[in-house]
C-alpha cells in the first residue's frame, strides 16, 4: 500500500463560481489541484479541442446526407439534392484558398442550368463551411422545419427549387447557386467555425437577389443554431420572419432589421447569440 498522503497539492479544490456552470458551457470554476487544473478538466479541454480539430478535417458526407433528406415527406418535392462543388480542390486548398470556396466551379454551374429555365422563389443550400458535423447533426431537421413553416401559408406558397449542397462551400458561394438558378432569394446553411464548446455550430444566411461579387453587408445572418444554442423552432421563427419581410421589401442586410417578437424561445434561450448582420 502507498504510504503517499493527500496533502495541497493533490487535493481538488473547489471554486467558488462551481455553480455558474450549470448556466453555461464556457469553462468557468473549474477548481484547482495545487497551481494546475485537475486531470479531469485537463482531459475534457482535450477532448473538445480534438472535436474541434475533427470538425473542420472531417468530409461532409454527401450520400449520407441524401439519404436523410430521402427519409422526409416533406422534403421529397425538392430532391434530388444537387451535388455541387466550389473551385477548392479538396480541403487543404479550401482552408489555404477562401476565395476558391465562394465560387462554384464550372462543372457545376453547368449542372444547374437546365433547372434555370424555371424562376424560383427561394433555394435552399447547404455547404459544409468550417464544420461538416453541422450540416449533418442539424441541416435535414432545421430545413424540414423551415419548409413546414412556409407550407402553412398557402397562400403565400413559394416555387422552392431543388435542395443544393456545396462540397468545399464558403458564405458567398450560395450567391453563385442563387444567380445560376434564376432564383429571387438563397438560404444558405453552412458549418461555422467550430469552437471549445461548439463544433457543430450552424449558421443561416439569408441573401435577397444574390449574384457573384456582392456584399457581404447585404445578407442577414442568423448564428448558433444547434439544440445546445438557438434551437431549430426560434432559428426558423426568425428566418420566417426575415425572410417574409425581405419579399415584402425586396432586400436583405443592413437594412433588413429582425424585429420579430421571439415567443418560441424559452427563458433559457434569452441568453443565446442570435446575430443580424
Amino acid at each position: 500500500m502507498s504510504d503517499i498522503k493527500p496533502n495541497d497539492s493533490t487535493i481538488v479544490h473547489k471554486d467558488p463560481w462551481e455553480k455558474l456552470r450549470q448556466f453555461t458551457d464556457a469553462r468557468i470554476g473549474l477548481g484547482r489541484v495545487g497551481t494546475s487544473l485537475p486531470t479531469s478538466e485537463l482531459l475534457r479541454f482535450q477532448l473538445s479541442h480534438a472535436q474541434a480539430i475533427d470538425a473542420v478535417h472531417v468530409p461532409l458526407d454527401v450520400d449520407k446526407l441524401c439519404e436523410q433528406f430521402a427519409e422526409s415527406e416533406i422534403l421529397k418535392p425538392y430532391l434530388p439534392i444537387q451535388k455541387l462543388h466550389s473551385k477548392a480542390r479538396d480541403r487543404m486548398e479550401y482552408l489555404q484558398r477562401p476565395d476558391l470556396g465562394r465560387q462554384l466551379d464550372e462543372q457545376s454551374i453547368s449542372s444547374l442550368q437546365p433547372a434555370a429555365g424555371e424562376r424560383y422563389d427561394l433555394v435552399f443550400v447547404l455547404a459544409d463551411g468550417l464544420s461538416s458535423y453541422a450540416i449533418s447533426h442539424h441541416a435535414k431537421h432545421f430545413v424540414e422545419l423551415f419548409i413546414s413553416r412556409l407550407n402553412e401559408e398557402p397562400n403565400k406558397k413559394l416555387n422552392i427549387a431543388p435542395i443544393c449542397v456545396v462540397q468545399q462551400g464558403r458564405v458567398a458561394v450560395g450567391d453563385d447557386v442563387c444567380e445560376a438558378l434564376n432564383a429571387k432569394q438563397v438560404v444558405l446553411l453552412i458549418g461555422e467555425r467550430p469552437g471549445l464548446s461548439s463544433p457543430d455550430s450552424m449558421g443561416m444566411y439569408l441573401t435577397w437577389n444574390a449574384k457573384r461579387g456582392i456584399e457581404d453587408s447585404l445578407r442577414n445572418c442568423i448564428s448558433n443554431i444547434r439544440p445546445e444554442g438557438l434551437k431549430y423552432q426560434a432559428a426558423v421563427h426568425k428566418g420566417h420572419y426575415l425572410l417574409t419581410e425581405s419579399h415584402r421589401l425586396e432586400l436583405t442586410g443592413v437594412n433588413l432589421k429582425d424585429r420579430s417578437e421571439d415567443s418560441l424561445l424559452d427563458t433559457d434561450d434569452t441568453q443565446q447569440f442570435c446575430l443580424t448582420v
